[in-house]
């Protein structure tokens, strides 16, 4: 597994006095107000009120400021990294720790990945605590959100007017024209072969080294409004161990299955290369849902409706 490099032949684009991420590329974006939003939350069910402060900054202010803004976190914290879903069925995917880890542990697995999240505008990462709940996020926009108790607040104010920021009316404007994309996002890893880690391969390092799991109910089957689907179409590529040596290297196994979970997949694929007995499932390196017209030209006679669940397709690709 090798790491990842950041492209060397993207200019960094500025708006003003405003220094963007690598990854996003303005067309008719004006710049915004640096500063912060602040918005009041009335704690329910006995949770203590609190204050969400959105930062906006300068490319160049924002890794001082991230910094800074950790310090306000306690020894434990549960890692969050959201990223744009190619799910059809859902617009973003959130991976959520399991249990909550060292702070430490944190923010060395930050420190290896730093480059990448300030970078990266189609992944957000950060962190929260429930001693006090206090949350630390980085959004894909490079937004900065810091949630913290009532008492908190005067500090984060203080720590924000050490960096110059004030609070503002709004940072970037709310009536920019969307019939015409006022920016785009572009790709910021250095891709130079098969083997060059994208952006997949990196957050599977960030969902092996947090212990993430995706916020979904893996036995049912639901779009982003809550609505059943029932069974669907899933594309998904598989990590796989030697059958016979567990130990002597392994497989990526592409395959194409209908089924109404998560954990029906998972079966699937298990069972199917089970019965091979080639390959022995780990996990899905991605796994998503796939609208019924996106399906490949192999599966052009596959019903629409009725299907059973069932691996339909299968390739392998040892390493």
């Amino acid at each position: 597994m090798r790491n990842y490099k950041l492209r060397t032949d993207l200019k960094r684009a500025v708006i003003g006095s405003f220094a963007l991420p690598l990854g996003i590329e303005p067309l008719n974006l004006p710049a915004p107000n640096q500063g912060y939003t602040l918005e009041f939350h009335e704690g329910e069910d006995g949770e203590p009120d609190g204050w969400s402060f959105h930062v906006v900054a300068s490319h160049d202010r924002m890794v001082g400021l991230v910094r800074e803004a950790f310090g306000l976190l306690p020894e434990e914290v549960s890692p969050i990294v959201e990223v744009g879903s190619r799910d059809a069925y859902r617009s973003q995917d959130v991976y959520l720790a399991r249990r909550p880890i060292a702070f430490d542990d944190f923010l060395d697995t930050w420190d290896a990945f730093e480059p990448v999240i300030l970078e990266d505008a189609s992944i957000g990462v950060g962190a929260n605590a429930d001693e006090p709940f206090v949350e630390i996020f980085l959004d894909s926009w490079k937004g900065l959100l810091i949630h913290v108790p009532e008492e908190m607040k005067v500090q984060v104010e203080r720590m924000l007017r050490r960096h110059s920021l004030r609070e503002v009316e709004e940072t970037w404007p709310e009536d920019l024209d969307e019939s015409s994309p006022p920016s785009q996002v572009r790709e910021v890893l250095q891709i130079e072969d098969e083997e060059s880690p994208d952006l997949d391969e990196v957050l599977l390092q960030l969902r092996e080294r947090w212990d993430l799991e995706l916020d979904i109910d893996p036995e049912t089957n639901l779009d982003e409004a809550g609505r059943p689907l029932g069974n669907t179409l899933w594309y998904g590529i598989a990590l796989c161990g030697d059958a016979t040596h567990p130990d002597h290297g392994g497989a990526y196994v592409t395959l194409w299955a209908t089924a109404g979970s998560v954990t029906e997949v998972e079966q699937l694929a298990a069972e199917r290369l089970s019965r091979d007995g080639r390959w022995l499932f780990r996990s899905f390196y991605t796994l998503d849902r796939v609208a019924f017209d996106e399906r490949p030209e192999e599966l052009g006679d596959l019903p629409i409706r009725g299907r059973e669940p069932g691996v339909h397709l299968l390739f392998e690709e040892p390493w």
